[in-house]
């Protein structure tokens, strides 16, 4: 391709992580046109980066709506995208290391029991019969026998596949340089960046959905709407294979390190941050991996001399409230935002797609999202700007 290319839609989508793609197979699913634009190749940043986690437990209860959803989703990812993914509802329990621990989790469970996730407490004599393979720091946990773990580097980009597969415009190595309003139509001025190509590409349509990642901050401050969003990069790192004997996927309340085990062997752990070193990539840190590893064997004493094989890490937007944007721009209309996951939007990203798809048709879902209001900064954003003309 040479010159610019024209192309006209009834939605845009910049971004192709799983909120994106999702977003995209859900508007063909409605019968509406997409056009996706994929800086690098879908599912390649932070949606195929992660760890894997698809867990409900733990969530803010504003969350909770969304998150039921998207487990109704994940239990039909075969017929859906045509691969399961290696999804499996192995169950995810949280670590209680002291009484507190204990009775933060015993709140947890009475205040989300309108929700059903079916979450069982379990005591410290009987973990200690059930689960011998625990370090002796944990006093018992909550499990949440339903939730569960998956593969990211297959079901992100698997959503994409789909939705190219349903008829969207999916179109990597486009990096977006210019957007604009006219108060009917987006226009969005893209680069090829593909060796084998060259040119540029001037998509316009109604409805522009906004599922940039941690990126995305940027976009939407070209509508004049500056969300308090920073990058960040959480750590990941993966044993050699060893005997399996944990089939739960791991967290710990309060926070810190996190686990589970595929069925090749391997541990999957995360925990920590990493080093942003650009725009795009990152890397792990080395003082963080040693604290990591100490962490791991004091949960896993089987892990005492196992070799840790890779690291790695992706690029993550947070909000201060760790609480994702998710719905209409307060600016422009036809603007809609899907993005500040908090390293947790993996296991909610197919149900944000959904509601963004029903937004850009219907202008409204029934999945309650008010509690991610972009207007929540907007007195955060107005103070930006009153530094910066300052």
């Amino acid at each position: 391709m040479s010159g610019t290319r024209t192309l006209k839609t009834d939605v845009a989508i910049v971004g192709g992580g799983i909120v994106g793609a999702s977003a995209a197979l859900a508007l063909r699913r409605m019968g509406l046109g997409v056009v996706l634009l994929e800086r690098d190749l879908c599912g390649s940043r932070s949606s195929g980066v992660n760890f894997g986690g698809v867990r409900r437990q733990g969530r803010p209860l504003s969350q909770l709506p969304l998150a039921q959803r998207a487990h109704r989703i994940w239990g039909e990812l075969p017929a859906r995208l045509g691969t399961d993914g290696e999804y499996i509802r192995s169950g995810h329990f949280k670590i209680a290391r002291s009484e507190a621990d204990m009775a933060s989790l015993e709140r947890y469970r009475a205040m989300s029991s309108d929700f059903d996730l079916g979450l069982e407490l379990i005591s410290a004599a009987r973990l200690r019969a059930e689960c011998p393979w625990l370090g002796t720091r944990a006093v018992g946990g909550s499990l949440c026998l339903e939730d569960g773990q998956a593969n990211p580097r297959l079901v992100s980009p698997a959503f994409a596949l789909a939705a190219r597969r349903a008829g969207a415009q999916v179109l990597e190595r486009h990096r977006v340089d210019e957007l604009a309003h006219d108060g009917a139509l987006f226009t969005v001025r893209a680069t090829v960046l593909s060796a084998q190509d060259a040119g540029t590409l001037e998509v316009r349509a109604p409805v522009l959905l906004n599922c940039a990642g941690a990126w995305a901050g940027a976009i939407a401050s070209q509508f004049g709407e500056t969300p308090p969003m920073r990058a960040r990069s959480p750590m990941m790192a993966v044993t050699e294979p060893v005997p399996h004997f944990m089939g739960w996927s791991l967290g710990v309340e309060g926070g810190g390190i996190y686990c589970r085990q595929v069925a090749r062997g391997n541990l999957v752990l995360g925990g920590g941050t990493g080093i942003t070193l650009d725009a795009d990539r990152a890397r792990a840190d080395h003082d963080a991996i040693a604290t990591l590893a100490v962490q791991a064997v004091e949960l896993l004493p089987v892990l005492r001399h196992a070799h840790i094989i890779r690291t790695w890490g992706g690029t993550e937007g947070y909000l201060p409230d760790r609480e994702p944007v998710l719905g209409p721009s307060r600016t422009t209309p036809g603007l809609f935002h899907g993005f500040g996951f908090a390293g947790a939007g993996f296991q909610i990203g197919p149900a944000a797609g959904e509601v963004l798809a029903e937004l850009a048709r219907d202008g409204r879902s029934d999945t309650p999202i008010d509690a991610f209001a972009i207007e929540r900064f907007a007195h955060a954003g107005a103070q930006a700007l009153a530094v910066a003309d300052g």
